[in-house]
């Protein structure tokens, strides 16, 4: 779906209205999310040490090739393969040693070898390294000779420049995410700082540490929304639990949409929750309430506030994980640079508990994923699956993914996970 503006969706779905589109699947609010979508622009130079999850601005380039040297893949001996008998064994004359960042002047001479360390620089007149455990070592006093009686293939155990990067290579292009092994990748070039996006800055409105009075709870989803967050690596300003309050909670919202590229709340977007909250947003920017065919999360907001793209969570503490997971998560990598994040990963399992599900839905079931003596994967749900259990997410490793199509789930099916 290409990009488009918000007010193209109105007359897919009011703003603000109630309508109940049973027929809006997971996928396609998904997509709809996605259409709209732009991600940040400015960029900064940092330090490659700081750099872990971090979207790049600019392609990392090759500047020179790595190795970039010929160099060795084994603590051994240097020879040239045209030096190896026909048949039998061939004695080779051990005439110096080379260790890793140190070359040896001059060129080994035909018939002889050298002792020759894991990344030393391959000499002149040797093309193939054997490995010291598989040599019989000769030694005549001060000078020693080496015993090959095995085949070994031209070239074995040498490491080619530019073998692992060439020279003007794209080694890392716009748009991806820093993993640990990047870091030493980049080091291996003499890259000390790189260009990345900035970092996403966002809003969290949704207390602990009070006593709680008849019929109040305490507030869970800030701190799950807080974690959540804080693994995608975005800059979090927490503006704490709002009263229900029209002139405040505007007032806090334009600051929020005024300082960041996303707010987020949880509570006040379903049909039985404050009108208010539903009329304030119309009245702030565009926001599409959409019934998403999925349980639990089945009450979504999205849309934008002032520049700042805006997502109104359920307010159940379930709900809010879920449909983070599942709306948020990706949108918010998108918007930090990655053109095309990848979806959480999704594999087959058995399920070894019976589940019931009504068909024309989207379930998220939390399960336990576990590998069987058989060593077969297979999964169990958690329990209990109201969207109120938050104690499910704590004990799940998993979704187990039922599709729209999929009823009941009798033990020892395979499910999607």
């Amino acid at each position: 779906m290409s990009k488009k503006s918000l007010s193209e969706l109105t007359h897919i779905h009011s703003p603000c209205d109630d309508y109940d589109p049973n027929s809006m699947a997971v996928e396609q609010a998904r997509e709809y999310i996605k259409a709209f979508l732009s991600p940040v622009k400015e960029s900064e130079k940092i330090n490659l040490m700081s750099s872990l999850g971090r979207i790049l601005a600019e392609n990392i380039i090759a500047p020179h090739n790595v190795p970039n040297h010929d160099n060795s893949a084994m603590d051994g001996y240097a020879f040239c393969a045209k030096d190896l008998a026909a048949e039998g064994s061939t004695q080779l004359k051990v005439t110096g040693s080379v260790f890793a960042g140190n070359a040896l002047v001059g060129e080994v001479q035909q018939g002889a070898c050298i002792k020759i360390m894991t990344g030393a620089a391959i000499p002149a007149g040797v093309d193939t390294v054997i490995p010291q455990e598989r040599v019989k070592v000769n030694e005549n006093g001060n000078t020693s000779s080496i015993e090959i009686t095995e085949p070994i293939k031209q070239g074995a155990n040498v490491r080619y420049a530019g073998e692992d990067l060439a020279q003007g290579q794209i080694v890392l292009p716009v748009g991806h995410m820093i993993k640990p092994a990047d870091l030493g990748l980049i080091a291996s070039m003499g890259v000390g700082e790189i260009s990345v996006y900035r970092k996403l800055r966002g809003d969290e409105l949704a207390s602990i540490g009070s006593t709680l009075k008849q019929g109040q709870v305490f507030d869970s989803n800030r701190y799950t929304i807080f974690g959540m967050l804080s693994r995608l690596g975005v800059e979090i300003q927490d503006l704490g639990a709002i009263p229900d309050d029209p002139a405040l909670l505007e007032k806090t919202l334009k600051q929020a949409a005024e300082n960041s590229d996303v707010v987020i709340t949880s509570g006040g977007v379903s049909v039985g929750e404050a009108d208010f909250m539903k009329q304030l947003l119309q009245k702030l920017g565009q926001v599409l309430f959409w019934k998403i065919a999925m349980k639990p999360g089945r009450p979504l907001a999205y849309g934008k506030i002032g520049n700042a793209h805006y997502f109104g969570l359920p307010g159940n503490p379930v709900a809010v994980m879920v449909t983070f997971y599942q709306f948020v998560r990706q949108a918010l990598l998108s918007l930090m640079g990655q053109p095309s994040p990848t979806a959480l990963p999704m594999l087959g399992a058995v399920c070894v508990t019976p589940i019931r599900k009504l068909k024309g839905r989207t379930e998220f079931q939390r399960g336990i994923l576990f590998l069987a003596d058989n060593g077969t994967w297979q999964v169990k749900t958690t329990g209990n699956q109201s969207s109120g259990v938050l104690s499910s997410m704590s004990q799940g490793n998993c979704f187990i993914v039922l599709g729209e199509e999929v009823g009941n789930i009798e033990s020892g099916a395979t499910v999607k996970v």
